[in-house]
C-alpha cells in the first residue's frame, strides 16, 4: 500500500449516532453526537465527548446524571435537528417523547429503540472537548428489538456517522472472537 501522511486528526471511520439527554433547568434536552463509545466492562461504563459550549454540558453538570439514546435510521431528520439547533435557542424537549427511569434526571427518547441510562462517574477537561464518562444504570431497549437479552443491530437499525454522512449498519459479514480462528501463519 502507498500510504500518505494526513496530519493529526480525530479520526475513526465510522461512529454512532447518539442523542445525549440531559435535564436542564428540569426540562428535557436532547443533543446528537458521534463521539460516543464504551468505557469499561466491569462496572459497564460509556463515555461521550462534547463540546464545552453545549447547552447539554449544563444539565449534567448539574444533574449529575445522562443518557445515550440511539435512534434509528427513520429518526435520522429528528436527530440531525437535534444537532443543528441549540437547546438556547429551541426548546427541544418535543422533538422526542420523553420517559424517566431509575437517575429520574436523565431523560430518555421513548421512540429511540435503546436508550443508556447513566450516571455521571467522571468528566475529563481534554482541551476543546469535555469526555464525560457514565456508569450504566441501566439499558431501555424496545422488546422487538432484543435478542438473546441484548439490543439486536439488525433490528435497531442505528444511525452511523461517517465523513459528514449518516449511514445503515451493512450486513453481518462475520463472528467477533470466532473467525480469527479460522488464521493461518504466513
Amino acid at each position: 500500500m502507498d500510504k500518505i501522511a494526513l496530519g493529526p486528526m480525530p479520526y475513526m471511520s465510522v461512529m454512532p449516532t447518539v442523542l445525549v439527554g440531559a435535564d436542564v433547568k428540569g426540562k428535557p434536552n436532547y443533543m446528537t453526537a458521534a463521539w460516543a463509545t464504551v468505557a469499561c466492562m466491569a462496572p459497564p461504563m460509556v463515555c461521550v465527548a462534547l463540546n464545552k459550549a453545549r447547552y447539554t454540558v449544563k444539565g449534567i453538570e448539574e444533574n449529575k446524571t445522562f443518557s445515550l439514546n440511539i435512534p434509528s435510521a427513520q429518526h435520522v431528520v429528528e436527530a440531525d435537528h437535534c444537532g443543528l439547533v441549540s437547546g438556547t435557542q429551541e426548546d427541544k424537549s418535543k422533538v422526542f417523547t420523553s420517559f424517566y427511569g431509575k437517575l429520574k434526571t436523565a431523560p430518555l427518547a421513548e421512540e429511540c429503540m435503546v436508550n443508556i441510562e447513566c450516571r455521571l462517574f467522571k468528566s475529563v477537561d481534554c482541551g476543546s472537548h469535555l469526555l464525560y464518562i457514565g456508569e450504566v444504570v441501566e439499558i431501555h431497549a424496545d422488546k422487538a428489538c432484543v435478542t438473546d437479552g441484548k439490543p439486536d443491530t439488525g433490528k435497531t437499525d442505528p444511525i452511523v456517522y461517517a465523513q459528514s454522512a449518516y449511514w445503515h449498519v451493512g450486513k453481518q459479514i462475520d463472528k467477533a472472537f470466532s473467525v480469527g480462528k479460522k488464521y493461518q501463519k504466513k
